[in-house]
């Protein structure tokens, strides 16, 4: 078997919710998604960049439903790639002023990264990017990742996007 080709990625999450306009204001009050289409009150499709949707919603199966237990199996995180810090300070300041509390903030060395939920409770990781030429290797040239604190207040002195 080969591995898959080199340019595959994820193209979208799609996401179950219990309320689907308390999904839309979040995704794109907060985080800043381009509402794209809609389906009534049932389904939503936000993106970035004029991309159809990066972010499918629906309510489908889920209308009014509550989050799953924390210790019970299906999606850990979304995870939201920025193409820069400053993109990922921006995001933080997003965040700030809507009061949307982080799980946590990392440095994985490939990357910066901050942990929240969603309304409903869904993971979400907001990261950025290292240049591949600066993610860090062991002595023998393998991809050496962290999980070191994210120094906020040196984020929040990236510039301010205009």
């Amino acid at each position: 078997m080969t591995p898959v080709a080199s340019g595959t990625d994820i193209g979208h999450v799609h996401l179950k919710v219990a309320d689907l306009e308390r999904a839309i204001a979040f995704y794109r009050d907060v985080l800043g998604f381009e509402l794209t289409q809609r389906f009534g009150d049932q389904a939503a499709f936000l993106g970035a960049g004029g991309y159809h949707h990066h972010i499918g919603l629906n309510t489908w199966m889920s209308k009014g439903g509550s989050p799953p237990a924390r210790n019970a199996t299906g999606l850990f995180h979304t995870a939201i790639r920025y193409p820069t810090r400053q993109d990922l300070a921006d995001a933080l300041r997003r965040l700030i002023a809507h009061n949307v509390e982080l799980d946590g903030a990392s440095d994985h060395g490939v990357s910066e990264a901050l942990y929240l939920r969603d309304p409903d409770q869904n993971g979400v990781e907001l990261y950025w990017d290292r240049p591949r030429e600066e993610w860090p290797k062991d002595a023998n040239g393998n991809l050496a990742m962290t999980t070191d604190p994210l120094d906020l207040d040196d984020l929040l002195k990236e510039p301010v996007l205009k």
